[in-house]
């Protein structure tokens, strides 16, 4: 994974965690997820992909 796609599931996984965490109200509307947030975020992502790619080979 090159730089550019590890830079955009940073992205993605910052705003998961911030929806994730505003659903289940463990941050308040306005609040955005800190950096170990989004690394948890990134981490979820990623997981959810390699259950795909299993599935597809």
């Amino acid at each position: 994974m090159g730089w550019i796609m590890t830079t955009l599931l940073g992205i993605a996984g910052s705003f998961l965690s911030t929806y994730l965490g505003q659903f289940l109200k463990i941050y308040e509307p306005g609040e955005t997820a800190g950096f170990i947030g989004a690394i948890i975020g990134a981490l979820i992502i990623l997981f959810i992909i390699s259950l795909f790619r299993r599935k597809t080979r």
